[in-house]
C-alpha cells in the first residue's frame, strides 16, 4: 500500500466571511485543486480534505485522492467554533490516517492549512494545547484580516502566518503559496523524507507575513 499524504484545510466559514472573502476561498480551493493535479507527484501522494467550521464544524468533505476530489460548496454564516474544529481535526487523524506498524510504515505526516478570520467563541483552548503537544501533524496555521489573533494561533502551532486583509488579490495568494507548499512537501515525500523532519515550506508572497 502506498504511503499516503493527508493534507487537511480547515476554513473559517463564519458569518465575517461573507460575501467577497467566502468567494475567494472558494475559488482558492478550486485553483488549489486544479493545480495540484497538474503535478505527478501530488497526484501520487496527496489525499485532501476540508473542515469548515463557524457554530459547528464539519468535515464537509473526506480524505479523498486528487482526482476524485470534488469542491465543496462553501457557505459563510454563523460564529467562530474553533475549538470544535480542531476537537474534529484530531477526530480526523485517528480514523482517517494510517498508522505504521510492524508490517507497513503508514501515511506521511498530515499537512493541515488552518485559516481564520476572527476570535474563537467556543473553548479552544485545551484542544489547541493537545495539538501541539501530540504534533499529530504539521500545521500551518492563517490569522486572516485585521481581526484574527496570530499570536492566539501560536497555542496550536509555531508556524503561524498573517494576512493583511481579507481582499480577494490577498486570499488568492494564500492558497497559491498554500499549493507550493503542497507540492513541495509531496515532492520532498516522494524523495523520501525522514518521518519527524518538519516541512520544509517555500517563501511566502508579500501579502503573507510569517509570525516570529
Amino acid at each position: 500500500m502506498s504511503r499516503r499524504l493527508p493534507v487537511y484545510l480547515v476554513l473559517d466559514c463564519s458569518g465575517s466571511m461573507s460575501g467577497d472573502p467566502i468567494q475567494a476561498v472558494r475559488l482558492g480551493v478550486k485553483a488549489l485543486v486544479a493545480d495540484l493535479k497538474s503535478e505527478p507527484y501530488a497526484i501520487e501522494t496527496a489525499y485532501l480534505s476540508v473542515i469548515a467550521f463557524e457554530s459547528t464544524a464539519r468535515q464537509v468533505c473526506p480524505l479523498t485522492e486528487l482526482l476524485a476530489f470534488q469542491e465543496p460548496n462553501l457557505v459563510a454564516g454563523g460564529a467562530t467554533s474553533l475549538g470544535e474544529a480542531l476537537k474534529l481535526l484530531s477526530q480526523c487523524f485517528d480514523k482517517d490516517v494510517n498508522k505504521a506498524s510492524d508490517t507497513q510504515k503508514g501515511d506521511w505526516k498530515p499537512l493541515v492549512f488552518l485559516m481564520t478570520d476572527g476570535m474563537p467563541t467556543d473553548s479552544w483552548e485545551r484542544a489547541a494545547d493537545e495539538l501541539k503537544q501530540k504534533k499529530p501533524a504539521n500545521i500551518i496555521a492563517c490569522a486572516a484580516g485585521a481581526n484574527a489573533d496570530e499570536y492566539l494561533l501560536k497555542r496550536i502551532t509555531e508556524i503561524v502566518v498573517k494576512l493583511d486583509n481579507l481582499q480577494p488579490d490577498t486570499l488568492k495568494a494564500f492558497f497559491k503559496w498554500v499549493t507550493q507548499s503542497i507540492k513541495q512537501t509531496s515532492q520532498s515525500v516522494s524523495q523520501v523524507m525522514a518521518d519527524d523532519q518538519p516541512v520544509n515550506l517555500p517563501p511566502p508572497p508579500p501579502q503573507i507575513q510569517i509570525v516570529p
